[in-house]
């Protein structure tokens, strides 16, 4: 394989549990004033994990019965819309992350460095359309030319995970075929998108999910640690990668 598209949170960085207190404090405030059962971890894992902002905000809502106008991106934060509470959970996140900060996992790091040591090609693409913040915070975002979020996803009209058009636009920013890529995910609608694509590989990464909600998903392996791939990376003297049909690298923050 020729390049390396990961995922961002739960993947080279902790930020899952950012967003999951992020989400806890959104959607307690939130059911408790209209007398509806209480937002659980459980929750995060079935309604939200992996899914763009606003998707996982409606997912969330009709589990609880709760029907809200759509709204429009740019409503304010304390508008009782769909939009309205996706920006007031990421105004939660961010200052979440201002707080307290993150931490890469000291695995993906490893990892990542030795995949561009190799030279194999390394990407991000993320639902989050806080990338750019959480991979400057958690000290990688020099290791990266090409970041497809949630972003780059609003402005090209790309449809989120579990479809798999982002991950699609990572690999034609590298300049490569889906089959030339590996996909790493730890949840399951990004395991069902590189999946669903196909790419080459799809390598889920368990951080609380479970092998076989992985594998069910569409995983053709899984592991614990992204360090344990250091091993199966290519040397440098190994086959040229396979090129798309649009060849140009871009360059996306």
């Amino acid at each position: 394989m020729s390049a390396l598209l990961f995922d961002l949170d739960g993947v080279l960085t902790p930020t899952a549990e950012v967003h999951m207190r992020a989400w806890s404090r959104l959607f307690n405030d939130e059911f408790a004033a209209r007398g509806v059962a209480a937002y659980t971890e459980a929750d995060y894992f079935e309604y939200v994990d992996g899914r763009p902002r606003y998707d996982g905000v409606r997912a969330m809502l009709a589990a609880r019965g709760i029907t809200l106008p759509e709204g429009a991106p740019d409503d304010a934060a304390d508008a009782e819309t769909v939009c309205g509470l996706g920006n007031r959970k990421n105004a939660v996140f961010a200052a979440e992350l201002e707080e307290n900060g993150v931490s890469p996992y000291p695995g993906s790091v490893v990892l990542v460095d030795a995949a561009i040591s190799a030279g194999v090609q390394v990407a991000v693409v993320s639902s989050s359309r806080n990338a750019v913040p959480v991979l400057r915070a958690a000290g990688l975002l020099d290791r990266f030319a090409v970041i497809v979020d949630g972003l780059v996803a609003a402005e090209a009209g790309l449809p989120g995970k579990p479809a798999p058009d982002t991950y699609v636009e990572g690999a034609r920013r590298l300049g490569l075929a889906v089959e030339a890529c590996v996909v790493l995910e730890d949840a399951t609608s990004g395991v069902q998108a590189g999946h669903a694509a196909p790419f080459g590989l799809v390598v889920g990464v368990d951080r609380g999910v479970g092998h076989d909600a992985l594998l069910e998903s569409g995983a053709d392996y899984v592991v614990d640690d992204l360090a344990e791939l250091v091993p199966d990376l290519p040397s440098r003297t190994s086959s040229s990668p396979t090129a798309s049909s649009s060849s140009t690298p871009e360059t996306a923050e």
